[in-house]
């Protein structure tokens, strides 16, 4: 002990630190001040000392020193290191790596130069106009996914008491009174989908291609499926016997698994591929000598080699639209083809079916449609 509180305290096997004692009412407080020797004693005393002077000021100094300490720490929260802090919290909980890199890369190009080094609790509502009034009317889609990303940061923030107040970057009473709404200045983009019409021309000239590429394609429009939903499929979630293909939540949008009746050119495509099989779990559809999932890009170049300008997920549409205009299929059989989810929150309630049997049927039709037979429709 050196006197006036300041102590040097020994534990095995020898490590030795400053600490100051004192009191406060019959409180006592024990206040580290550093390792011995990276701590002289001079030092000591003199932080010792430090410790005083603001007692005899009437301020605690531990408290103070772990206020300060907070403090540093809020300023080392910028904006950009929480972004990263949330998505690595979060990204497990994504359906896959793309979401994240999408997150990542859209506040790249539009947040960080702006308010990147900003300590999360200076952004303000200028900070975010400054962020979006450039995009919000030429790229209104990427600004509006922006503005929520953001959003989300600052709550996240918020919530480890790293900010306070109000969040600059919501919509309602925030950015709606000095923005555009989204509505207004740009109109919905759908996927370019080919019409229900041309669908057979397009099939026969699908059907010769023998390509790993094609034979993805042609089974994603026989199912009906989306492009991770095909490319994705292993040789597990297919049961030939019963003609059917189960997908499981994990990869579906909607989070539940996915009954997909296989009509007769489904089987045909199956058959074509299954000497790519080698274990039970194997990728159904794979990609190059690593067998890894075939690219949504390598599906793309795909189908722009036989018809430019459409989409893969543009076929859903096409799809949709031969039930409706020419099969008459009822809504709901159509719906749960597409395992769509029913924004109807009662009427999804009463829903205990996937009207597995009557898609059956339906899908066994569109598989005759695409080769142009003449199909007798009886849903």
């Amino acid at each position: 002990m050196d006197g006036k509180g300041l102590i040097l305290v020994v534990k095995p096997p020898g490590a030795r630190s400053w600490i100051y004692r004192y009191k406060t009412g019959t409180k006592q407080h024990w206040m580290g001040l550093g390792p011995y020797p990276d701590v002289s004693l001079a030092d000591a005393r003199e932080r010792a000392d430090e410790a005083r002077k603001q007692r005899r000021a009437g301020v605690d100094p531990l408290a103070n020193k772990r206020a300060t300490k907070t403090e540093q720490q809020a300023k080392d929260r910028t904006f950009r290191v929480v972004a990263r802090e949330y998505v690595e919290s979060h990204k497990a909980g994504w359906s896959n790596d793309k979401h994240a890199k999408q997150w990542v890369a859209t506040l790249e190009a539009h947040a960080y130069p702006v308010i990147g080094d900003l300590e999360v609790g200076e952004i303000t509502l200028d900070h975010m106009k400054k962020v979006l009034e450039p995009i919000w009317q030429t790229k209104t889609e990427t600004a509006s996914r922006v503005r929520g990303r953001i959003e989300t940061v600052l709550d996240y923030a918020g919530v480890h008491g790293w900010r306070s107040g109000d969040n600059p970057a919501r919509w309602d009473g925030f950015l709606s009174e000095v923005l555009p709404a989204k509505g207004r200045v740009a109109k919905v983009e759908h996927h370019a989908a080919m019409a229900w019409a041309d669908a057979p021309a397009f099939w026969s000239d699908l059907a010769c291609k023998d390509a790993i590429s094609y034979q993805t394609l042609k089974f994603t429009i026989l199912t009906a499926a989306r492009s991770g939903e095909a490319r994705g499929a292993r040789w597990s979630e297919i049961d030939l016997a019963a003609k059917l293909w189960t997908i499981p939540g994990e990869r579906m949008k909607a989070k539940r698994p996915h009954r997909v009746p296989l009509n007769d050119a489904a089987l045909a495509v199956l058959e074509a591929v299954k000497d790519l099989k080698h274990a039970p779990d194997d990728l159904v559809f794979p990609s190059g000598v690593k067998k890894t999932v075939l690219s949504d890009v390598g599906l793309s170049k795909a189908l722009h080699a036989l018809s430019d300008g459409l989409t893969i997920h543009g076929f859903r549409s096409t799809f949709r639209d031969w039930c409706a205009e020419v099969n008459h299929c009822p809504r709901e059989i159509a719906e749960a083809a597409l395992a769509h989810t029913n924004r109807d929150k009662v009427e999804a309630a009463y829903a205990r079916t996937d009207h597995l049997e009557r898609r059956r049927v339906l899908m066994a039709d569109w598989g005759k449609f695409l080769k142009g037979r003449k199909v007798l429709f009886n849903q």
